[in-house]
């Protein structure tokens, strides 16, 4: 059993990235939004019960999934490094699964802000993500929180073995699965 999660900012390419890598592996994807747009059909995500039936979504997801027997899963994340809760949610999700001997990889996405504001409103990403289609809200949420959290990592602060971090401007969904791939024996 692996467990990848692929994490960065908003509109980094983490879903997409993760669709080449489900493609190219017998792991299975299960992106943030798949959560989220569910509940969001009822409750916003930045409301208490939007983010509490979020959170059971994921949890019974992974819970499942790491007492299976399929290859894995890769779940995407956007994780605030000056938020402590981030931090623990990515600890909690990682202790699970390798609690039940499952190996986790940490692959980290990054690209400027710019770039990730013309990957906002990407056919993929829209077609996907139903909350995302209001591309102003989109964005301003982008610009939000990319001016109120730190969205990537600063060198050395992730001491994990299986961990990658990969600049993905300039390349494309399939080569950054690739090197995913190939980095982990996937």
């Amino acid at each position: 059993m692996k467990l990848v999660i692929l994490f960065g900012p908003q509109a980094v390419g983490k879903m997409t990235v993760g669709q080449r890598l489900e493609a190219i592996t017998d792991l299975k994807l299960f992106h943030n939004h798949m959560s989220i747009d569910f509940v969001s059909n009822f409750f916003d995500y930045g409301t208490p019960a939007g983010k509490r039936l979020v959170g059971l979504i994921r949890q019974e997801i992974f819970e499942e999934v790491s007492k299976s027997d399929t290859a894995g899963l890769i779940f995407t994340y956007v994780w605030a490094f000056d938020l402590q809760s981030d931090w623990e949610e990515i600890e909690r999700v990682s202790n699970l699964f390798e609690s039940r001997g499952a190996s986790v990889y940490l692959v980290e996405l990054e690209a400027d802000l710019e770039e990730r504001k013309k990957r906002n409103v990407t056919e993929n990403r829209l077609s996907h993500k139903p909350t995302k289609r209001d591309v102003a809200r989109s964005e301003q949420e982008m610009v939000r929180t990319y001016e109120n959290h730190r969205l990537n990592s600063r060198p050395g602060e992730i001491d994990k073995p299986n961990y990658l971090r990969i600049n993905n401007v300039g390349l494309d969904a399939e080569q950054v699965a690739a090197k995913i791939k190939k980095k982990f024996g996937l």
